[in-house]
């Protein structure tokens, strides 16, 4: 979790980069990636080297030509002779980093791209002189540093991608409590937030021993993504290496288009594909057009996740409204296939505030289940009203700071008594959107409620009813009440309804019974005011 330390030291470093004319926020967050990693690389091999001491043996990250690359040597040097190392575009440091990784991984040909981009030693100097006072001696800390940077470009992009807020993708996790045994996507992966909120979960809820068993798969098999953005495929594969994960899966490649094979690989799809993007129809996969002919990114990215998702594999999609009730014939094609022909799971209306400033769009969280013939029966619908900040352009927090950030980077949820989170339900709904999703598809939903979501008269001890497990709020709650936020809708229903997914459609508004005067008793009101009105001018004529 980012303390207000760590925060602060930050963002002075984020104010030596503006002060010093660098004021792009993604030259920012990659320049200051390239010393952190540069910074890690050493701290990896200071490691290493202790641990030869004790007869361990290793490969040296640098040879005795590279020492001056190294961080302990780097940030003792002459200020503009380190900055000649770092620009020298020959055997400088770059070229260096680019060298990093096995030829054919992934990682090392991301990396290909990556230059220096700060033009005054001094500058530099400053920067590394602030980014030696921290100590990142922990994995932790490390990713949250590079977590908070990322939280600086959390707007839009040029495409309709807008950069999913953290505590967006924590609760998406927690809702999909992915395993050890997953294999985990992000089509549409940017800076790789969805997967490293994955990792974090995944290092959380295992021990060591079995993280270690899993080794292997963890570092090559476990995190995918596709992007064509070279700054963010860097940042994503740096983001990850940050975070554990050595070398991720992260394609170069247009996710819809025909250049992009994947299939039946994953079990596991954590997303926030583009909004407002179109390709063009030449490009696009043929078999996504067969699902929805369309060249709507938002469709196209649904069609592209049940593609590469296998039989049983789940999806936590964030799509635009939209996609919910659309009218036209890709869109209904597309709820249809993943209502009537996969199993969807649930549908949670996002309010139109979380992306602000950077978009007023409202969004919904979609999470289905690939499985090739149906099985949806009843959806869970969640009309979320509050995410702990405030809906306008401001985005001011309505709950307490720490809390609020240690529920988004640390370990809240877990930390959290059931009272504190019903109590912070007005103005922070995440909470219990994650304990009416677990409780719903828990063994205990069906000891207490009918299948319409009715609440049941039974008579068995608390714990064995899930009382320990979940707020007490959440296993009394009637989920067959569409006047609250969370209900169930029947296929059925929706079906009827043309396959439409708008929260509004099946939610049922109570209106409050207002009794009014009779005309008659309002109209002598008027006329006496009327009469008054006409006194007190007649009394104001005669003072002239």
């Amino acid at each position: 979790m980012i303390t207000g330390e760590l925060k602060s030291q930050i963002d002075q470093i984020w104010n030596t980069f503006w002060t010093g004319g660098v004021t792009n926020t993604i030259t920012i967050v990659e320049q200051l990636t390239y010393l952190i990693f540069i910074k890690d690389l050493d701290e990896k091999e200071i490691r290493n080297e202790l641990k030869a001491k004790r007869g361990f043996t290793y490969t040296p990250i640098f040879t005795e030509d590279q020492q001056n690359f190294r961080w302990k040597n780097l940030k003792e040097m002459d200020v503009n002779a380190r900055h000649q190392i770092f620009s020298n575009t020959v055997d400088g440091i770059f070229p260096f980093i680019r060298s990093l990784g096995k030829e054919t991984s992934l990682f090392a040909t991301h990396m290909k791209g990556a230059t220096f981009g700060i033009s005054k030693p001094s500058v530099l100097d400053q920067v590394i002189e602030k980014l030696g006072n921290i100590d990142m001696t922990h994995q932790d800390t490390k990713g949250d540093i590079y977590e908070y940077l990322l939280s600086k470009l959390e707007g839009g992009g040029t495409a309709g991608q807008f950069r999913t807020p953290r505590h967006i993708i924590k609760m998406m996790v927690e809702l999909m409590q992915p395993t050890l045994e997953d294999i985990i996507s992000d089509p549409s992966v940017g800076t790789a937030g969805f997967l490293v909120g994955t990792k974090e979960y995944i290092d959380k809820h295992n021990d060591v021993t079995l993280l270690d068993k899993y080794a292997d798969h963890i570092n090559r098999k476990m995190f995918n993504g596709t992007e064509f953005d070279a700054t963010m495929l860097r940042i994503a594969s740096m983001n990850l290496y940050l975070h554990g994960v050595e070398e991720p899966n992260i394609i170069d490649v247009d996710a819809v288009s025909k250049d992009n094979t994947i299939a039946n690989e994953h079990t596991l799809i954590l997303a926030n594909p583009p909004f407002k993007g179109t390709i063009d129809k030449e490009s696009i996969s043929p078999g996504l057009k067969n699902v929805t002919d369309t060249s709507k990114t938002e469709l196209l990215f649904l069609a592209l996740m049940l593609r590469q998702l296998k039989t049983g594999g789940r999806a936590a999609v964030i799509v635009p409204d939209g996609v919910l009730f659309g009218s036209g014939k890709a869109y209904k094609s597309i709820r249809e296939e993943i209502i009537a022909n996969n199993k969807l799971e649930a549908v949670i209306s996002m309010p139109s505030g979380v992306f602000k400033p950077y978009a007023g769009v409202s969004t919904a969280i979609i999470i289905f289940t690939k499985t090739g013939n149906g099985g949806t029966d009843n959806v869970w619908f969640y009309d979320m009203l509050a995410d702990g900040k405030s809906l306008d352009d401001k985005r001011s927090l309505l709950v307490d700071e720490d809390l609020f950030t240690s529920f988004s980077f640390g370990n809240a949820l877990e930390t959290m008594d059931l009272e504190t989170k019903q109590k912070l339900h007005s103005k922070f709904n995440l909470p219990q959107i994650i304990d009416h999703y677990h409780y719903y598809k828990s063994d205990f939903f069906k000891k207490m409620h009918a299948e319409n979501g009715e609440v049941l008269q039974v008579s068995d001890l608390p714990e064995n009813l899930g009382f320990n497990d979940f707020m007490s709020e959440t296993i009394t709650h009637n989920y067959s009440d569409r006047t609250s936020q969370s209900f169930l809708v029947p296929f059925k229903d929706i079906a009827a309804n043309d396959w439409d997914l708008s929260i509004n459609r099946y939610k049922e508004i109570v209106y409050e019974e207002v009794e009014y005067d009779a005309p008659n008793l309002i109209l002598e009101r008027i006329i006496s005011l009327s009469k008054n009105r006409q006194e007190l001018m007649t009394k104001l004529s005669k003072i002239n």
